[in-house]
């Protein structure tokens, strides 16, 4: 059995009102993630998945490109243990800190 990890992305650029959170939550839906994607105050998005290292690469790639619309200009990731997070992924109010 592989050990869960958790990735944490601070997605940076024009990535909001572009539909980016569903673009996250219909990837990390697809690849059997749980988690939450939000929109910050200051404009970025923020992605806490956990799962298997593999599919968390994935949905690390695929917010690097982001949907069409929007504009990915840097993207801030680290990696810790599985925290045992809900089931299912969802999109989030915006976080004001």
């Amino acid at each position: 059995m592989t050990r869960r990890q958790r990735l944490h992305l601070e997605i940076h650029g024009r990535v909001q009102g572009v539909g980016f959170r569903y673009f996250v939550q219909a990837i990390a839906a697809g690849l059997g993630l749980t988690g939450e994607v939000c929109n910050l105050a200051d404009g970025s998005v923020e992605v806490v998945a956990e799962g298997e290292r593999p599919a968390l690469e994935a949905l690390a790639a695929a917010a690097r490109r982001g949907p069409a619309g929007a504009r990915v200009t840097d993207v801030t990731e680290s990696w810790s243990e599985a925290s045992g997070h809900p089931r299912g992924f969802r999109v989030t109010h915006e976080r004001r800190s």
